[in-house]
């Protein structure tokens, strides 16, 4: 089930003219089915990132049966954790060295997880600004027979991913699931917890495992408290 333009107005909390007016102006992805627009709640994550659109934290609870709210990002960023100084020239090289020690399956053979990575970046890799990427958006690896996990990789060389405010790519979040449902859910927290100013500041100081995951858990606990209060 796909969302329709009032709830992706109520979701921005802008008009609906405006939305139509994304769609139109903006690249907004969106369908036509019987006169009416339709949105696809990933690409709309996509969207509002690459575009620093805003948006209400309902976006985490359950919309269309698709049960956001179940998985922890803080969590999987824990199994995940944090590289740092991965080192590279380009995608390869990076993408190489920051699976090189990620806690898959012994018997899981890391060339074929790295060639998974990089065919989906010839899909485009979605830089959303600030110095921060988020690979294979739409297109998720999953990984059946382990836990949901997302690594942040601070590089040390920075890339050119065509980001929309022109800013090399620093800083890469990488997400394997073992469903594409839990693929939705972790892109939909991590989409949500970027768009803090304060958050993204914090990544600049390229902070610890403990203390990435301690702001990370933060913003999941006040998306909580804000989706519960919107509800009630």
């Amino acid at each position: 089930m796909q969302l329709t333009l009032t709830q992706v107005a109520q979701l921005f909390s802008v008009p609906e003219k405006t939305v139509a007016r994304w769609v139109r102006q903006e690249n907004l992805p969106a369908l036509t089915v019987d006169s009416q627009y339709r949105f696809d709640r990933t690409e709309l994550l996509e969207w509002a990132d690459t575009h620093d659109r805003r948006f209400a934290s309902d976006m985490l609870a359950n919309s269309n049966g698709d049960h956001v709210a179940e998985i922890s990002l803080a969590d999987s960023l824990q199994r995940g954790g944090v590289a740092l100084r991965v080192g590279g020239n380009d995608r390869y090289e990076v993408f190489r060295e920051a699976i090189n020690s990620l806690p898959v399956p012994r018997s899981f053979d890391r060339e074929v997880l790295l060639d998974a990575l990089l065919a989906r970046e010839k899909s485009g890799g979605t830089a959303i600004g600030y110095g921060i990427a988020i690979p294979h958006p739409r297109y998720p690896v999953v990984l059946p027979g382990t836990g949901a996990l997302v690594r942040a990789c601070y590089l040390e060389h920075a890339l050119d991913y065509h980001a929309p405010d022109g800013r090399p790519v620093d800083t890469l979040f990488l997400i394997i699931c073992a469903t594409v449902h839990q693929h939705r859910q972790l892109l939909a927290r991590l989409t949500c917890v970027l768009q803090s100013d304060d958050f993204r500041t914090l990544l600049v100081a390229r902070p610890d495992q403990k203390r990435l995951i301690s702001a990370v858990r933060a913003a999941e606990a006040a998306f909580a408290k804000e989706t519960e209060l919107q509800q009630s």
